[in-house]
């Protein structure tokens, strides 16, 4: 088997030549049936894999946008239906699957597709197991995980610092664990000139899923702290989600209702983002926070929740502000700064995309994830 490039959990494995090593055969597991930052990326690294020479396959929830994306791309897909994790309807044809196709690598890219790790038996002649790891919530010390990370999972990939210290509070061996931070594609972001609002109203954007946890309510509730303060701004909300007419019903009785606009599923971030002015991310929990980094590359002034990894990404005062998650006057304070200052504001987004084009590229994120790969095969069966 290749020889490992590092074992090094801080960073993920190094990116070494990996021409002389034979081709891997890869299966990708995804089963969610929206769009979010992680099926961004993990259509990313099949892309880069496959041009790499790797055979790859892709299961995952049949007409899911995933899957029409992997299909107009032309990547081999598979179908898997899963209700939740503990599901068993899968499991037969998911061992069969396995077994048949004599894979050399398993991945597994979200919670409910690390389930089916327990259906895989016996770990002998299995393929080499990988389950990366997006959200910052506690893993709880039970025997269900210890199971699934300790016995039935070779390598876990962390997109954060903060994940990884998440996983080894849980019991996690540090040894198996990798931070490998998400990238994107910096050159599909092209920074236009910055616009200054003098003679009209600022345009504040936020990209995420409509869930509680992406706090869009603290993000309603500050802009009518800066109406009360003589502030008007405007306030596009770009996703889809179950908190959409509750958001819709609290933006109508803060009196905001004609100053925001729910767009919807976008399809066309960096467009989007070219409409904007300041992007916001008022999560409550964000392992690290794809939104933030492609608004990075946009070279958008960014306000974000100090949450989870956006700390990681954000260097509060010289990429970015940072503010306490769930505060809407805190909030409110760092927008109204921005828009009080806009040549700061400028400053801010132009030194954001340097950072994101030299340490968050799609590049290191996929070779760093192959080069996991190979260094598990290197260690001997067990």
């Amino acid at each position: 088997m290749p020889s490992s490039e590092s074992s090094s959990c801080e960073g993920g494995a190094t990116a070494g030549e990996t021409k002389a090593k034979p081709r891997l055969k890869i299966l990708h597991i995804d089963p969610e049936t929206g769009w979010g930052g992680g099926e961004e990326q993990v259509l990313s690294l099949f892309e880069y894999l496959a041009g790499q020479g790797h055979e790859c396959h892709l299961l995952c929830h049949p007409g899911s946008p995933l899957q029409q994306k992997a299909e107009k791309a032309r990547f081999r897909t598979l179908p898997i239906k899963m209700r939740n994790e503990s599901d068993p309807r899968p499991a037969p044809l998911f061992r069969a699957l396995v077994r048949r196709e004599g894979y050399d690598i398993v991945h597994f890219h979200t919670k409910r597709a690390h389930a089916l790790c327990f259906w895989l038996g016996r770990r002998r002649f299995l393929p080499r197991t990988v389950v990366t790891r997006r959200m910052d919530y506690p893993l709880a010390r039970s025997w269900y995980n210890r199971y699934l990370y300790s016995r039935k999972t070779d390598g876990v990939v962390a997109i954060s610092r903060k994940i990884a210290e998440v996983l080894v509070q849980a019991g996690v061996a540090r040894e198996k664990i990798r931070v490998i931070y998400s990238g994107v594609d910096a050159r599909k972001f092209g920074a236009s000139p910055f616009r200054h609002w003098n003679d009209r109203a600022p345009v504040v954007g936020t990209v995420a899923a409509l869930f509680q946890r992406k706090g869009h309510r603290f993000l309603l509730e500050a802009a009518a702290r800066l109406n009360q303060g003589g502030m008007r701004a405007e306030y596009l909300f770009a996703g889809e989600g179950p908190e959409r007419n509750a958001l819709q019903r609290q933006a109508i009785e803060l009196g905001l209702g004609s100053q925001v606009s729910f767009e919807g599923f976008v399809s066309d971030i960096a467009g989007f983002l070219a409409r904007i002015d300041i992007f916001a991310l008022p999560s409550l929990y964000e392992g690290l926070g794809v939104a933030v980094l492609e608004a990075m590359a946009a070279g958008k002034p960014i306000v974000a929740s100090e949450v989870g990894g956006i700390p990681e990404l954000i260097d509060h005062g010289a990429t970015g502000l940072l503010v306490p998650a769930g505060e809407p006057e805190a909030l409110a304070k760092a927008l109204a700064g921005l828009v009080r200052e806009p040549e700061r504001a400028e400053r801010l987004g132009a030194a954001a995309r340097k950072k994101v084009a030299e340490e968050f590229s799609i590049e290191q994120m996929a070779r760093k994830n192959e080069a996991f790969y190979y260094e598990l095969l290197s260690h001997d069966q067990g």
